[in-house]
């Protein structure tokens, strides 16, 4: 898994905002790659506003990382199903994103370093 799968400290400060509101800002985030996808930003849960963000009954599992919950996000005017994810106990290997949450960077949200 080590030449599948990099996790390592995200360079710099990284914010998601989503409907006219900024849900998170950290100098804490992790940066996972996964063989030729692109990178994916993990935020811990403490640099995020958990308000705006319920649990949805999603689940997924993925060979490397294992079970992922998803999270939908709440904004004034709509709910952004399943767009953000958590490995809450990741597979060995993997355990730094236990806990982060991730976001599908979408036209309604934005995945952006500072």
């Amino acid at each position: 898994m080590a030449d599948y799968i990099t996790i390592r400290p995200a360079d710099g400060t990284w914010v998601i905002r989503a409907g006219g509101a900024v849900l998170g800002e950290s100098d804490r985030a992790l940066e996972l790659t996964e063989g030729s996808y692109y990178p994916v930003i993990y935020f811990p849960r403490e640099d995020l506003a958990m308000a705006f963000l319920e649990p949805s009954e999603t689940t997924s599992h993925c060979p490397h990382k294992g079970d992922a919950v998803y999270f939908s996000i709440e904004t004034k005017s709509t709910t952004l199903t399943d767009a953000a994810w958590s490995y809450e106990n990741p597979k060995a290997g993997c355990e730094p994103i236990a806990g982060y949450i991730a976001f599908y960077a979408t036209d309604q949200v934005a995945v952006e370093q500072l």
